[in-house]
């Protein structure tokens, strides 16, 4: 799952998401996807951030042009939230130990707009959608990776995130090497992982150089013995935003292929509350067109895998 599939990134994202909770906001330029409202150039910064020329992308996953109808019928008042606090910055704990991170704090202000109130518990990972299908609990706010199979099972809101693939090298790599594909390019890249099977399938011309994990790819490339690294662009980003990633950016992409990396990310739902599903994706998207939403994205991804 996705989850468990990154796991180097949970320390490189942990160190990263320190920095940003001891950092105060500043501002930075945001540009917008297709079908933001002018309320999201709402523009706090953190100053984890790249060069103030550097651009952070709100994503929009999904057609504007698609609106969801407001709920029709009653919703639970009272919604028990499960997630788990190992996965920065999706879900994590604060330094009390609370549960915090883009999920989280997004289900909080869907709670808010749908006027319900909503308690949130820690549990572990692999344990959530039992807990959910048992009925103990109302929604999942975790990143678990919407697929044909978990839609078989549950409802799932509409998608509020992905997990793009990027390269990361040095600032002043070589454009026209990135036209010709990458060739002989050495490319440092988790083993037996979705990346490296993109990889070796979208960029046959690059030499691929396996690394246990992703901080490890990294690593390699901090020491020269690649040119560049492919993987999880939100840990990537992550990186960049601190000390090691000075120097170095995104080359090229983003890369958001569905086989290899899934649909994205929604809350997960039990099937029998069709009801409250369309009431989560009426808020969803009202914290999208208040703002909100770009707000904490900014937040938790002052670097943008976009």
């Amino acid at each position: 799952m996705l989850h468990d599939a990154h796991p180097a990134r949970i320390a490189l994202a942990r160190a990263a998401i320190a920095l940003l909770l001891a950092q105060a906001l500043v501002v930075i330029p945001v540009a917008l996807l297709p079908g933001a409202s002018a309320q999201q150039q709402a523009q706090p910064q953190n100053r984890m951030s790249p060069a103030p020329r550097e651009r952070v992308v709100i994503p929009f996953h999904g057609d504007p042009r698609v609106r969801s109808e407001r709920p029709e019928g009653p919703v639970p008042r009272n919604l028990r939230i499960i997630t788990d606090d190992e996965f920065p910055p999706l879900h994590f704990a604060d330094p009390d130990g609370q549960p915090v991170g883009f999920s989280v704090d997004l289900m909080r202000a869907i709670c808010e707009r749908m006027a319900v109130a909503c308690t949130i518990q820690v549990r572990r990972f692999d344990t959530l959608l039992q807990t959910l299908a048992e009925g103990q609990a109302d929604i999942v706010a975790a990143a678990i990776p919407v697929t044909a199979s978990l839609k078989s099972r549950f409802h799932v809101s509409r998608i509020y995130h992905r997990l793009p693939a990027r390269f990361v090298g040095a600032a002043g790599f070589d454009r026209v090497r990135v036209e010709a594909g990458f060739t002989g390019v050495r490319v440092g890249v988790a083993r037996d992982t979705a990346h490296a099977a993109y990889l070796a399938e979208h960029f046959p011309k690059a030499v691929a150089t396996g690394a246990a994990d992703l901080e490890a790819a990294l690593q390699l490339l901090l020491r020269g013995e690649v040119d560049l690294v492919f993987g999880d662009g939100q840990a990537a980003a992550l990186w960049l935003g601190g000390r090691e990633g000075a120097g170095f950016r995104f080359v090229g992409g983003p890369f958001l292929g569905i086989r290899h990396f899934g649909e994205g990310i929604g809350f997960v739902l039990r099937p029998d509350e069709p009801n409250l599903k369309r009431a989560v994706d009426y808020a969803l998207q009202g914290v999208w067109d208040d703002g909100t939403y770009a707000r904490l994205f900014l937040r938790y991804f002052p670097v943008s895998a976009f």
